[in-house]
């Protein structure tokens, strides 16, 4: 096996996948381990990646690892999902001491370029922990199917970063009062090697806050390349593709930002509810500007097997965008019954909180164990198959897992 095909599975995570079964039940997908690989920060092609991701789509580059092994509190690097929407800069030729990244826009009273060591030195560092999950997670588990990359449900990771806050450099450069929304430059081509690949943006309020970061760390080493190495711009609790890659920039604007990928119905829902499968006009749709609630179980593995009378602890990670997660539910009956997990805080504003609760089966047979999420202002996952929309975003139906017990 080749070096470029290895990978650093940690702990849980590791241990996890080894105590999975290769069965063909539904939901089950088996994954083995491959050994360490420390040169998972310099990936930069569909060939580095090794075997525990799917696979998508090679150009633009989007891969996803399977639900289980996203069981650690923070996400290593080499386990979170990748989504590119064109192609990635030559990262060989890139120098981290020379990069630059420009402040300016309509609402802008002072344009400025900062270098990497002018942010770290002139600004307050922060390292905290967000959350960034695509827009499109579990795609595939909208009915009828919509466009687009049809992500698992592992399109979503919670990893640590260190930065500055956008705020305070923004306030470096003065913000005028008809600021409106923000625009975020990075340097990745579109896919035809003509223009950007996406630059997209968030209300201004949004990009005032604590969890709004221009990072060089990613769980405290250089950001990977296939995670936007040397900048990225994180916003947690936002939609994923607002937080860009290989960042050069980030302008105010005095309007709701025009860039590539803004206009619909990227990113977008209807305004209104409409009926699965129905066409909706351009004019109707909304910008997702903040993810809902969500829960995701990362143990037992599904597809795995265990005894009659054995305990198990059920456990996994819940968020809900800009909010906290109040409670977490478990059931092993289809939702008959309901069983309230133990849960953490967030270690800070829109990181994911742990959940767990011990489980005994009551007899041998196949179960479905399903996770319910309420935020704390009691908006839950649906059972079923949430609203559906064109482009098949937002879809936080019951996480669901599949054991037997002999």
């Amino acid at each position: 096996m080749s070096l470029d095909r290895r990978s650093f599975l940690k702990g849980a995570a590791a241990t996890s996948v080894a105590a999975m079964l290769p069965v063909n039940w539904v939901f089950a997908r088996p994954t083995s381990v491959e050994p360490l690989d420390l040169s998972a920060v310099k990936w930069s092609k569909v060939e580095h990646l090794p075997a525990h991701f799917k696979v998508l789509n090679s150009s633009p580059l989007n891969a996803f690892p399977p639900e289980h092994l996203l069981d650690p509190a923070t996400t290593p690097s080499d386990i979170a999902f990748i989504r590119w929407n064109g192609q990635m800069p030559d990262f060989d030729n890139i120098d981290a001491d020379t990069w630059e990244f420009t402040v300016d826009g309509e609402s802008i009273e002072t344009p400025k370029t900062y270098t990497i060591a002018e942010l770290k030195n002139k600004f307050k560092t922060h390292t905290q922990q967000l959350v960034l999950e695509c827009g499109g997670n579990s795609r595939e588990n909208f009915y009828p199917n919509a466009k687009g990359n049809q992500w698992s449900n592992s399109a979503v990771f919670c990893a640590e970063w260190t930065g500055v806050l956008v705020k305070d450099v923004l306030a470096d450069c003065g913000v005028k009062s008809d600021a409106v929304y923000t625009a975020h430059y990075g340097a990745d081509k579109h896919i035809s090697g003509k223009g950007a690949a996406i630059s997209r943006g968030v209300p201004i309020a949004a990009a005032m806050n604590e969890n709004a970061m221009i990072a060089w760390a990613m769980n405290g080493e250089d950001i990977p390349y296939m995670h936007g190495y040397p900048l990225r711009i994180v916003f947690g609790g936002r939609p994923g593709s607002v937080s860009q890659k290989c960042a050069t920039g980030i302008g105010v604007r005095d309007r709701v930002h025009d860039g590539k990928k803004m206009a619909a119905p990227a990113y977008q829902v209807p305004k209104n509810p409409v009926a699965p499968g129905e066409k909706v006009a351009n004019k109707d749709f909304k910008i997702i500007e903040e993810m809902i609630v969500k829960s995701l179980i990362t143990a037992p593995a599904t597809g795995g097997e265990i005894s009659l009378g054995e305990e198990i602890e059920v456990r996994g990670h819940a968020w809900a965008g800009t909010r906290d997660v109040a409670k977490v539910e478990v059931s092993y009956d289809y939702g008959t019954t309901w069983q309230t997990a133990s849960l953490s805080k967030p270690v800070n504003p829109m990181a994911w909180q742990q959940w767990q609760l011990k489980v005994k089966l009551p007899q041998v047979g196949y179960y479905e164990i399903w996770a319910r999420a309420t935020d704390s202002k009691g908006d839950s996952q649906p059972m079923v198959q949430p609203q559906w929309n064109p482009k098949g975003y937002l879809f936080n139906g019951c996480h669901r897992i599949a054991v037997r017990v002999a």
